[in-house]
């Protein structure tokens, strides 16, 4: 079972999560981050690090965000892989904060 990146990433994207990624699974597109779920080993070490809390297990996706699921697997082919940190897009904006968009 693969992690998951939801709704909290989108215009946030901090990427602390692809410098602990073992296997560099993330991928970026111009505002948000994706798992590839073929590449993942579930190994949970980015799921702590996500200061917007947007990433999930699929069985702990809350229901609303579903839709992540497939668009994490179908994103990431066009997507860059990313493996460093880099400045986010949102650390300003209220929406970006810790708990903002809890699910």
């Amino acid at each position: 079972m693969a992690h998951v990146v939801a709704e909290p990433c989108v215009g946030c994207k901090f990427t602390d999560c692809v410098e602990v990624c073992p296997v560099n699974c993330f991928y970026e597109v111009d505002d948000r981050l994706y798992i590839h779920p073929d590449e993942c080993i579930d190994c949970t070490a980015c799921v702590p690090v996500c200061p917007v809390e947007a990433i999930f297990t699929e069985s702990d996706l809350p229901a609303k965000w579903n839709s992540f699921i497939a668009e994490n697997r179908d994103k990431c082919a066009g997507a860059a892989n990313i493996t460093v940190k880099k400045e986010p897009l949102g650390k300003d904006k209220p929406e970006c904060q810790p708990g903002a968009r809890k699910p």
